[in-house]
């Protein structure tokens, strides 16, 4: 059995793809687009070039992420994504990246689980809780 997290963009998963290859090295494994689509009346109305489908790999995980309804009212909440790091060096670095044009709800610091610890909301709304592995 396997968990993946399946993400709607709702209308920006490209814009989404292209920060996720910058900030956390992501790959895009696949992309199939609605006008991709060999259903007649799956593709919305100016909607052929938006993301149907598509699998991005962070690490050793994959993310399944869509473009959704296209109606700009993407909305993700009581759920985190989590980065287990081995380095501190990796965490400042991921942290900042998603940080860029997000929100810092809890700077990076030591806690009394982790050497370094922190959370973030990125542009898109997903919230990211960095964490090194290890003793604090």
């Amino acid at each position: 059995m396997n968990i993946q997290p399946y993400l709607s963009f709702d209308g920006r998963c490209e814009e989404a793809l292209e920060f996720y290859k910058k900030a956390v090295g992501a790959q895009v494994e696949m992309i199939l687009r609605f006008g991709e689509s060999p259903e007649p009346g799956m593709t919305p109305p100016g909607h052929e070039n938006k993301i149907m489908h598509c699998a991005l790999r962070i690490g050793e995980s994959t993310l399944l992420a869509s473009d959704g309804e296209c109606g700009g009212t993407t909305k993700f909440g009581g759920i985190s994504m989590t980065l287990n790091l081995k380095t501190e060096a990796e965490a400042d670095r991921y942290f900042q990246a998603l940080a860029e044009g997000g929100t810092v709800t809890m700077a990076l610091e030591k806690t009394f689980f982790s050497p370094r610890f922190g959370v973030l909301n990125d542009k898109f709304g997903i919230t990211w809780m960095i964490h090194v592995v290890g003793e604090a």
